[in-house]
């Protein structure tokens, strides 16, 4: 191939000893290429790899490559924009995002410095460049979804500062939010929904979103939702991110699906919180290994251009060889130590590299080992995200190295507690000024306060950032906070089926919910907008009759005949299906929920996801992800099937959930209900698309508690919707035995109303007691309106909580039962005026049938029936001897 036409190759930059001899070995390769065929030429490939691993000669392994850059300075492409007016924004933006962490400090609310400082011309290239907003004509109403890394959120803000998007005022509230005008620590949508759109602490859970998100565009476009082809997902990583699990849990997924609309940019900076990040290895070939493993093209993006004149001296090899060498915790100290150090402790180790380093003067080296690394050249950074856009069929990584506290001075630069280093002193200040160049006065810093620096907002500096932003498509980040048109109703037909009842046949509420959105997704208008998500157990949630008609999320398509195609509920993928059927991934299908979720932002596109799983692997498993949808501003359903302590027979500990409401509770965006019947699950789902997707839509989700159990499904009483969704309503009053029958109060959510029930029958047929029985479906949404009603108080209003008034009245003890921990009905025993008691499954879940198993917690319906009792003769109402008589005719004694 003329050399014309020959693809650049990293090995470029190094010196070959003998030409002819590398000739020769290609020659012969080729040779056997063509007499034997590629599979021969492979096979001798092989087996010399192998012997030379056998022999201890030093070649890393295929996954890995040298220690070098991949793309060789001679390779890079021109740079297309103004280098020195590029230099001075990204001065502006490093000085203020230094300076507002710094005054911040003095209040003691903290910040870091040192991520955006090394990070600074990854991001400035990006935005500059490649980064589209949501004008792009290449991908309009979406543009590029940025997740940024969250410890460099101070040089986003100054970045936005220079702009004109934020002001003085508003950098001198970071970290301050009470008051409502603050500035988050991190990319938080809720706290600053215009801008943020992705919150990306907790660490991890930014690059598992990417791949989905980068994955759910493919499945808009799939879909025919809407076109997507001109958006690109970029991660900005830290390298210590990526010790969480979640950071690279996806990669095959990545790969596998071909997201080429996806890059990762990690930021090498050798450092995480403590310390190095491998300080005995190197984390950049690690991070290589496993990336090129998983099937991802990998950029590396190591050494700035002054290291070029040491390449090109290494006529041994001997460099390269070091380099690979090197740990990464000594080449840290390399970093920070001067010229004499690296003289003796880095080129002394060999003779040719001794040799090298008489040709070096102090200042080369310095200069090479201190700060020229590939992440802060405008140039290299430029190339590897050109590169990484121009890669077909795979997702890109970009491993860029760099000065963790790069500019920041000798006093941060390197040192391993520059994570916890919140302020620069006044002189550290002015040697960074000159430094950088600004054009900021000493008078400026009289009084001791750091100044913000700003050239204006006619300066060339704004305008230019102002133009490159509108040839691009807009200010990013951005989020989009226009509402998008509300989606129209549904048919009443598709809820009225639930709220006529079930009949004489037997139906869980599992079953109630997948019918109701299986006849939603029949909807003309919104049908196609469900977007149903199972982590591989669709069938044990009787899911398995959307297969056929609704089609499982490939990009492939079906390239196979699948073993079950006989039947009528076969196995069926399609490019266009709408299920997304995860496997045994927890984490990837919340993931997917979060992306569908929040898709009426990134997208503009409302879609109404709905995420049924095990309840015991939601809130346990994924917390930290219900969090960052609520922190996202998602909406949709999620559904915790299975649920309950006693419900799941056989599955034990492991799988008995009796606590996820309790957890849910605590996240202020989640909306939960544990319905007992299917009505309840019509007129809770019907509510929940109005509130998310009506003309007023709220940032809220619903957590749904739905169980595996058969029961009559009760036709739907009047007048009870408004109990339904405030969480608590009579479902069937007692008929006194005697017009002075004691009476008691019993609240059941789930299917503990049926327990409820018998238990109702039991003390009306065996001791005369009258007990009401009333559905609570939500503990939560109760305690939530009496807090509320709580804080109004104390601002002189009168309102009374809900529960406190719809229970005003009533007779006797109230008695709460539910499969659930007593501390998730105890949440409302405060504003409930009358005596309170409850029962629940508290402890471990064990392996028994249900009975058993309601009979070891107690709240079976005999038990129930003890417990009323108990709770009367403590009143004085029944006799003590009843307790003990109910509790030996029952066998619990």
């Amino acid at each position: 191939m003329p050399d014309a036409e020959r693809i650049p190759s990293e090995l470029d930059q190094l010196v070959d000893r003998d030409p002819e001899e590398t000739a020769e070995w290609a020659a012969s390769l080729d040779a056997v290429t063509r007499e034997a065929g590629p599979h021969r030429a492979a096979y001798l490939m092989r087996r010399t790899l192998e012997h030379a691993g056998r022999t201890g000669l030093a070649l890393p392994p295929l996954v890995e490559t040298e220690y070098v850059n991949t793309i060789p300075t001679a390779a890079e492409p021109d740079f297309p924009g103004d280098e020195e007016m590029e230099r001075r924004i990204t001065a502006w933006n490093r000085w203020n995002a230094a300076a507002m962490v710094t005054r911040a400090s003095r209040l003691g609310v903290g910040g870091h410095i040192a991520t955006y400082a090394s990070a600074a011309w990854l991001y400035e290239v990006g935005f500059q460049h490649f980064f589209r907003g949501k004008e792009s004509a290449e991908a309009p109403g979406s543009g590029d979804q940025l997740y940024l890394q969250g410890h460099a959120s101070p040089g986003i803000y100054a970045r936005a500062f220079l702009e004109g998007r934020l002001t003085e005022a508003q950098l001198d509230n970071f970290r301050q939010e009470a008051g409502g005008n603050g500035l988050p620590s991190y990319p938080h949508p809720r706290r600053l929904p215009w801008l943020w759109e992705f919150p990306t602490v907790s660490m991890g859970l930014g690059p598992l979103s990417a791949i989905y998100q980068a994955r759910f565009n493919r499945y808009l476009a799939g879909r025919g939702i809407k076109d997507t082809s001109g958006s690109h997902v970029w991660a900005f990583l830290g390298d210590g991110e990526m010790d969480e699990p979640e950071s690279t849990a996806a990669l095959a997924l990545a790969a596998r699906e071909e997201l080429d609309n996806l890059t990762f940019v990690v930021n090498c900076n050798l450092q995480r919180l403590d310390g190095p990040v491998r300080a005995n290895f190197k984390v950049v070939q690690e991070l290589e290994a496993q990336f090129r493993a998983a099937g991802w093209n990998v950029i590396k993006t190591l050494w700035g251009s002054a290291w070029d004149e040491l390449f090109a001296l290494d006529t041994t090899g001997a460099l390269v060889r070091r380099l690979r060498q090197v740990p990464d915790a000594q080449f840290q100290t390399y970093a920070a130590r001067d010229a004499s150090y690296v003289r003796e402790h880095f080129f002394g180790a060999d003779p040719a590299l001794a040799e090298m380093a008489r040709l070096l003067t102090d200042a080369k080296i310095d200069e090479c080992f201190g700060t020229s690394r590939g992440g802060h050249e405008p140039r290299k950074v430029y190339a590897a995200y050109r590169a990484a856009l121009a890669h077909e069929g795979a997702p890109t990584v970009i491993l860029a190295q760099t000065v963790k506290g790069h500019t920041l001075g000798r006093g941060f630069e390197s040192k391993n507690a520059n994570h916890q280093m919140k302020k620069l002193s006044v002189d550290e200040f002015r040697d960074m000024r000159d430094r950088l160049g600004l054009p900021i006065p000493d008078s400026a810093f009289d009084g001791g306060t750091v100044p913000y620096g700003h050239p204006g907002p006619d300066s060339p500096e704004v305008r230019y950032l102002a133009e490159r932003r509108a040839a691009l498509g807009g200010p990013a980040p951005a989020r989009r906070t226009h509402p998008v048109p509300a989606l129209p109703e549904p048919s009443e037909r598709a809820f009225q089926a639930l709220q006529k009842g079930s009949g004489k046949q037997e139906m869980a509420t599992t079953m109630a919910f997948v019918r109701l959105v299986k006849e939603l997704m029949r909807d003309r208008e919104t049908g196609r907008r469900w977007v149903p998500i199972v982590p591989d157990e669709a069938r044990t949630f009787g899911m398995e009759s959307l297969f056929p008609s609704a089609g499982i999320y490939s990009p492939k398509g079906q390239t196979y005949e699948p073993v079950d195609r006989d039947q009528l509920m076969y196995y069926k993928e399609a490019r266009d299906g709408q299920i997304l059927n995860e496997g045994i991934t927890e984490a990837g299908a919340m993931a997917d929920f979060i992306a569908a979720a929040t898709s009426y932002a990134t997208h503009g596109e409302p879609m109404i996801p709905f995420y049924i799983f095990y309840s015991m692997f939601g809130w346990q498993r994924t917390g930290d992800q219900m969090w960052q949808l609520a922190d996202q501003l998602g909406r949709g359903f999620v559904v915790g099937a299975t649920a309950g302590r006693t419900t799941l027979t056989g599955e034990g500990l492991q799988h008995a959930d009796g606590h996820s409401h309790l957890i849910a509770a605590t996240n202020p965006a989640s909306l939960n209900y544990d319905p007992a019947f299917a009505y309840e699950i019509a007129v809770i789902v019907r509510d929940g698309l109005r509130r998310m997707y009506g003309p007023e839509p709220e940032d809220v989700f619903y957590y749904l508690t739905v169980y595996n159990e058969p029961t009559v499904q009760p036709p739907m009483p009047e007048g009870v919707e408004e109990g339904i969704l405030r969480g608590l309503y009579r479902f069937r009053e007692g008929t006194p035995a005697a017009p002075d029958a004691p009476r008691i109060q019993l609240l059941a959510s789930g299917t503990a109303i049926h327990w409820a029930l018998d238990a109702q029958r039991l003390l009306a047929d065996d001791w005369g007691v009258t007990a009401d029985v009333w559905s609570a479906t939500s503990w939560s949404e109760l305690r939530r309106d009496a807090l509320s009603c709580d804080a109004a108080q104390l601002k002189g209003e009168d309102r009374t909580p809900y529960v406190t008034r719809v229970l005003q009245g009533a007779p006797g003890p109230v008695l709460a039962v539910s499969d659930w921990m007593r501390a998730v009905p105890d949440q409302i025993s405060p504003w409930v005026e009358q005596d309170w008691s409850s029962l629940g499954t508290d402890g471990f879940g064990l392996s028994d049938t249900r009975e058993a198993a309601r009979r070891h917690f107690g709240v079976d319906a005999e038990s129930i029936a003890v417990a009323a009792l108990d709770r009367l003769a403590r009143r004085g109402e029944v006799k003590r001897q009843t307790v003990r008589e109910a509790a030996e005719r029952y066998g619990l004694a």
